[in-house]
């Protein structure tokens, strides 16, 4: 079995990072294979660059997705997640929607994440997937989850900090810990923290490998492009 990883961040240390993490959750016989993004925000931390970075997904997942047997879309927030899902021809998994949902089936849950701006972007995103009810809280941290990345071991106490306070002051049952950056944290973190932590990386390959073997039936209708990278205009083309 094999699973496209896309990181539509264009930081292919990112892609290493969620990659390396995916490897130690998959079963054996389980390759993971990593995508980058070709263009925009090294990092998403805004809506902008969420935006761009939705594009970007679609594009890598064109590029890479032949002998693909499931996609995982990783960036928490799942840029793109709907138009991946579908213009693909596998199942996608979002890292954010398979952690919020399996979070919700405890209860209430928070989400833990570097980058301020993610707030009210977690939050629009939990209300879309129509869990509203069942998030206690967004948590974030000053530094982003690209911060982070860079200085992991300095940011278990921040990190573990807050998620303890979305247990204590906010009522959460288990807490989503979010973020590409984040990735192979969860492990240093569940210790420290009187919940349930939620990893969307172990997550979502246990999502994706159950899911493979199946298609998507309802795909996008055949349409003229314009300026769109190869790869991704043949997809809107070849119905």
């Amino acid at each position: 079995m094999r699973l496209l990883m896309i990181n539509p961040n264009t930081s292919p240390a990112i892609t290493d990072l969620v990659v390396n993490a995916a490897r130690r959750h998959a079963t054996p016989g389980t390759e993971i294979v990593g995508a980058t993004g070709r263009f925009g925000a090294r990092y998403i931390a805004s809506r902008a660059a969420a935006a761009i970075a939705a594009h970007a997904a679609l594009d890598a997942y064109a590029e890479h997705q032949s002998g693909m047997d499931a996609v995982i879309l990783a960036c928490f927030g799942d840029p793109g997640l709907a138009a991946l899902s579908e213009l693909s021809s596998q199942p996608v998994v979002g890292f954010a929607e398979a952690a919020c949902r399996h979070a919700a089936e405890g209860g209430r849950f928070s989400i833990v994440t570097g980058g301020e701006r993610w707030g009210p972007m977690l939050e629009e995103f939990v209300t879309w997937l129509g869990l509203a009810d069942r998030l206690a809280s967004v948590r974030t941290v000053a530094p982003t989850g690209a911060d982070i990345a860079r200085d992991p071991q300095g940011s278990v106490a921040l990190l573990a900090s807050a998620c303890r306070e979305a247990v204590h002051r906010d009522g959460a049952a288990s807490v989503v810990l979010g973020g590409a950056g984040l990735a192979g944290l969860a492990d240093r973190i569940a210790p420290l923290v009187p919940a349930p932590l939620v990893d969307p990386v172990q997550v979502s390959v246990a999502v994706a490998e159950a899911r493979t073997g199946a298609r998507n039936q309802s795909r996008t209708p055949s349409v003229e492009t314009e300026g769109l990278h190869g790869p991704l205009a043949r997809l809107f083309t070849a119905r």
